[in-house]
């Protein structure tokens, strides 16, 4: 969690992949330990393709 914090959060973000990312990742947090993310983060990965939104809008 220390280096989700010290080398993500607050960090502004240009990439559309990225951005993409942290919106998935903050709609699956809603009602959810923050960490409970973190750790599921590769099974989201490969649940959204490497978070390409080209790929999963196929």
């Amino acid at each position: 969690m220390l280096e989700y914090h010290d080398r993500e959060w607050g960090v502004p973000v240009h990439d559309d992949r990225l951005l993409f990312e942290f919106l998935v990742l903050e709609g699956a947090q809603a009602g959810l330990s923050w960490m409970t993310i973190l750790r599921k983060r590769e099974a989201y990965r490969a649940a959204f393709k490497d978070f390409d939104p080209a790929a999963v809008g196929r």
